[in-house]
């Protein structure tokens, strides 16, 4: 979608910088880039220094693609001529920069912001599915991809490569959603996001705090680091310029207090959980493997709810996007049909079954990645266990991520599983069977329920083949991932196919 050329002189005022080539007031842009492959004529190149790349050694590649502008952290190279830019923070300057292109476009917008360790997913696409249910155009923005209605992709994603994208590609979605009549956006905020300025800019109008539990420590390092990067959410709603303004928190974290009291006075907040005094509070929650019935007082009284959504982690979820949707201003009638018709999301806790006529377990596909994740899908998959059965989970940890949480999760499954299946996630870089040894550091008894395989669709071909009927097989960690990354290689591969395969294997080897 094309975008009007704007002057450089704006930018430059606004970092406080004088350019030394001429006419550079009246010079104008197209475009905002960080990848050189993604340059084209009329572009500002951002210089921006990743983990394994570095914007400054494709300055050539850039010109080469036709940029107008180099922008970079380091000092002008001796004897270079082309227009050229040294600023203090080069990601700050790119998510100045594509605002200002895309005419701000996020103050046109109702963007949602959630963020947390886990459930930052399902509660956007809640929201998502409540804010057009009740006739409003909304925008998703996660994990899973970018979607909006009315975008012609029906209900397809728009790959992206982050969880929260990176803000020169912020902004132009945003842009095109504000083209397409879009009037909210439902978006995942990470934390590497927050502390990569991914999302500076970005004014909020709304920010919720999902949970917080141990991840991504090896960017964080610590837990202080961690939580602390996500408040960066609620001070950019703090300085944010729309209104109204709404924060949403879960009300039983033990940092609840911290992200409340960091927030002005003069907006509106919002508690919710199972505590007394939650704004928005779950009572007589009840699930089987039809879904969950409860009831949820909110400032507007009790609303009766039966979900097709399983475990109290769902309920948080819900909680959450009703919390959200309902400071938007969408009324209890439509907050109980949109509850009540949201058929979950792929890959969490997804049941998957094939069309065999033999009896066969209860499958499920989920995400969790993390120690609290694994936990939490661990205890809903014990609630469905037949007194009979047992539980067999299989799962792996990521490569060149926290290694720390790689023994804990290896004590929860043991714990809480009767079989467990260790098994490759996305090695990456890092040798399979070292996460291997690392995750069975935590398991203490190592005997016939433990069982290791590195070949992801052998583990799960194993534990389903293995099963009984009355079983249940929680196979986690990828979900909706339709990929397996092994060193620097890409492979097809999907949980939820490997699982349809081992259940007709196990039907054929039955009849």
């Amino acid at each position: 979608m094309e975008v009007s050329p704007k002057s450089v002189g704006p930018l430059l005022n606004q970092w406080g910088l004088k350019a030394d080539w001429e006419n550079a007031e009246s010079s104008i842009f197209t475009g905002v880039s960080y990848d050189s492959r993604s340059v084209a004529p009329g572009h500002i190149f951002f210089c921006v220094v990743g983990e394994k790349m570095n914007g400054n050694d494709f300055i050539p590649q850039a010109l080469a693609g036709g940029a107008v502008l180099i922008v970079s952290e380091t000092p002008k190279p001796s004897g270079f001529s082309h227009p050229y830019l040294q600023v203090k923070d080069v990601r700050q300057a790119m998510s100045e920069a594509a605002d200002y292109l895309y005419e701000h476009p996020s103050q046109k917008l109702r963007v949602l912001g959630v963020t947390g360790t886990n459930g930052k997913t399902s509660t956007t696409h809640i929201i998502e599915h409540i804010l057009n249910g009740s006739g409003r155009k909304a925008g998703l923005v996660g994990t899973m991809g970018v979607r909006w209605a009315g975008a012609g992709h029906g209900d397809d994603y728009i790959e992206a490569k982050h969880t929260t994208p990176q803000a020169a590609d912020l902004h132009r979605l945003f842009y095109q959603m504000v083209k397409g009549g879009v009037s909210h956006i439902a978006m995942e905020v990470s934390s590497h996001a927050l502390a990569l300025k991914r999302v500076d800019n970005c004014q909020f109008a709304s920010a919720c705090l999902t949970n917080i539990t141990q991840d991504h420590l090896d960017f964080h390092k610590t837990m202080e680091h961690y939580w602390k990067s996500k408040l960066l959410l609620f001070s950019a709603l703090n300085h944010s310029p729309m209104d109204p303004k709404n924060a949403i928190v879960n009300r039983d974290l033990e940092l609840a207090n911290e992200f409340l009291s960091a927030l002005d006075p003069d907006f509106n907040k919002f508690t919710y959980g199972f505590s007394d005094g939650a704004d928005f509070q779950a009572k007589n929650a009840h699930f089987d493997h039809s879904g969950t019935k409860l009831t949820v007082l909110t400032p507007d009284g009790p609303l009766d709810l039966k979900l097709q959504l399983v475990g109290n982690f769902n309920v948080y979820n819900v909680l959450a996007a009703l919390a959200i949707c309902f400071t938007e201003g969408v009324s209890k009638d439509e907050l109980k049909e949109g509850l009540e018709s949201f058929p979950g999301v792929s890959g969490r806790f997804q049941s998957v079954s094939s069309s065999a006529p033999t009896k066969e377990p209860l499958c499920i596909v989920d995400y969790a990645h993390s120690p609290d994740g694994l936990e939490n899908v661990l205890r809903v998959a014990r609630e469905l266990v037949p007194a009979s059965g047992k539980l067999i989970t299989v799962f792996g940890c990521g490569g060149d991520r926290d290694s720390s949480k790689r023994p804990q999760m290896g004590a929860i499954a043991e714990n809480l599983a009767d079989t467990v299946v260790v098994t490759s996630d996305n090695p990456r870089s890092e040798d399979p069977q070292q996460i291997i040894v690392d995750i069975l550091a935590g398991i203490k008894r190592m005997n016939e329920d433990i069982l290791v395989e590195p070949d992801r669709a052998k583990a799960i071909q194993l534990a389903v083949l293995d099963a009984a009927d009355n079983d249940v097989v929680l196979i986690a960690g990828k979900g909706h991932e339709t990929y397996q990354i092994i060193k620097d290689q890409v492979f097809d591969f999907d949980d939820r196919v490997e699982v349809l395969k081992a259940l007709k294997k196990r039907s054929e080897t039955k009849s």
